[in-house]
C-alpha cells in the first residue's frame, strides 16, 4: 500500500490538517449546516486514514514475523503467516470497495421500495422474495433493516413494501439496486406446472438528515389515516394507527404502518417523503432528468437491470456488468455482494 495506490496518504493529511484548522477558528459553528459538513469530512478522512494504518502495521507485523521465522529457520509460524496475508487481503478488497463509495450521500442510510409488476400474484410473490432477500443481506451486514410499510397482495406475496436500512454506507451499496429485476421460474401457482416470467421493481433513496433544507408545506400535504393491515401483530392493528401522508404537488404518497403510534408513524413517513423530494429537487437540479424517468420505467420486459433464472436452469445475471452467478439459492439468501461490488468497479455508478 502506497500513496497512490488506493488513495494519496499526504493529501489526506494535508485536507485533515486544513479541517482541524479551519474547525479551531472562532466563529466556526456559527454557520450550523456549514460546520456540520466539515465535521463529516473530516470524521470520514480520519477514518480511512485509521484503517490505512491499521493495515500497514498488520502488513508490517506479519513481514516482521516471516523475517524472525527466515532467521531462525522456523517453519511453525508459516500458517499463522498465510492466514494473516490471507485476513488483510480480503479486508483490503473490502477498503478497495468502500473507497469507491465517495458520493454525496453514499455515507446515508438508504430507504428500499419494492413494487410488484407485470404479472399478478406471480410477481407480487416474486416482490415478496425480493423483500426476504434485501433483509437477510441487510442481517448479514450487521445493518438494521425495518419494513416500514407493507401492502399485501390479493392470494400471495406482496403488492409493494418500504423498508428503512440502517448502517454505514448502506445507500452507497444499495443505490446500484434501482431498476427492474426480472424472474423466470416454474410457477408455483400453476397447476400445469409451466413457467412463467415476473417482475417487480426495486428503487433505492438517501434517508435525506434534517439539516438538510426540504420545505414541505402544510397545505401541500394531506394526510390520512387508517387502521393497519397485514402482518404486525394484535397491538398494530385495533386503532387508526396507521399513516398514508400524499404531497399533492408531486403525487407522492408514502404510508407507513409499522408502529403503534400515529405520531411515530407520522414521523417515518414525513422522513420518507422530504428524502424522495430532495432527490426528485436534486435531480432537477443537476439537469438528470433522464435517470429521474428511469426509475418509471414500465415494470416489464426488456427494461430490467438483473435477470433471475429458476428454470430451465439456474442463473443470475446482471445486464449492467454482465456478471453472472450460478448459486441463486446464495443470492436469494442475501448474497447480494458480488453484484454490488461489481457495479461500484464497473463505473457506470460514477
Amino acid at each position: 500500500m502506497t500513496s497512490g495506490g488506493i488513495f494519496d496518504v499526504p493529501q489526506l493529511e494535508a485536507r485533515l490538517a486544513d479541517l482541524d484548522g479551519r474547525m479551531a477558528q472562532p466563529g466556526f459553528w456559527n454557520d450550523q449546516k456549514s460546520a456540520q459538513g466539515v465535521v463529516r469530512e473530516r470524521n470520514e478522512i480520519a477514518r480511512l486514514l485509521g484503517r490505512f494504518r491499521e493495515y500497514a502495521d498488520r502488513l508490517s507485523d506479519l513481514r516482521l514475523l516471516w523475517e524472525m521465522a527466515v532467521e531462525e529457520t522456523d517453519d511453525s509460524v508459516e500458517p499463522e503467516i498465510l492466514n494473516g496475508i490471507q485476513e488483510l487481503d480480503q479486508a483490503l478488497r473490502t477498503f478497495e470497495v468502500e473507497r469507491l463509495l465517495s458520493g454525496e450521500h453514499d455515507q446515508k442510510d438508504a430507504i428500499l421500495s419494492i413494487h410488484s409488476g407485470a404479472g399478478g400474484t406471480e410477481s407480487q410473490d416474486w416482490a415478496q422474495m425480493l423483500m426476504r432477500m434485501y433483509l437477510r443481506w441487510a442481517e448479514a451486514r450487521g445493518y438494521k433493516a425495518e419494513v416500514v410499510d407493507l401492502l399485501p397482495g390479493e392470494e400471495a406475496g406482496i403488492k409493494s413494501c418500504t423498508i428503512t436500512v440502517s448502517g454505514p454506507c448502506a445507500y452507497g451499496y444499495l443505490r446500484g439496486e434501482t431498476g427492474v429485476h426480472r424472474l423466470v421460474r416454474i410457477s408455483p401457482f400453476d397447476a400445469a406446472r409451466r413457467r412463467h416470467t415476473s417482475f417487480a421493481s426495486v428503487l433505492a433513496i438517501p434517508e435525506i438528515e434534517e439539516e438538510i433544507d426540504v420545505v414541505v408545506r402544510d397545505e401541500d400535504i394531506r394526510v390520512d389515516v387508517f387502521r393497519s393491515s397485514g402482518p404486525g401483530g394484535q397491538g398494530v392493528n385495533t386503532a387508526d394507527s396507521a399513516v398514508r401522508i400524499t404531497h399533492l404537488p408531486t403525487g407522492i404518497v408514502v404510508s407507513c404502518q409499522n408502529e403503534r403510534s400515529q405520531l411515530r408513524n407520522r414521523e417515518t413517513a414525513m422522513r420518507i417523503v422530504r428524502s424522495r423530494l430532495y432527490q426528485i429537487y436534486e435531480k432537477k437540479r443537476e439537469q438528470e432528468l433522464e435517470e429521474l424517468a428511469g426509475e418509471k420505467k414500465e415494470i416489464a420486459f426488456g427494461s430490467q437491470i438483473r435477470s433471475y433464472t429458476f428454470h430451465p436452469y439456474q442463473l443470475i445475471k446482471d445486464h449492467r456488468t454482465n456478471l453472472e452467478v450460478g448459486n441463486v439459492q446464495a443470492v436469494m439468501d442475501g448474497g447480494l455482494d458480488p453484484f454490488i461490488e461489481s457495479y461500484l468497479k464497473s463505473g457506470k455508478s460514477a
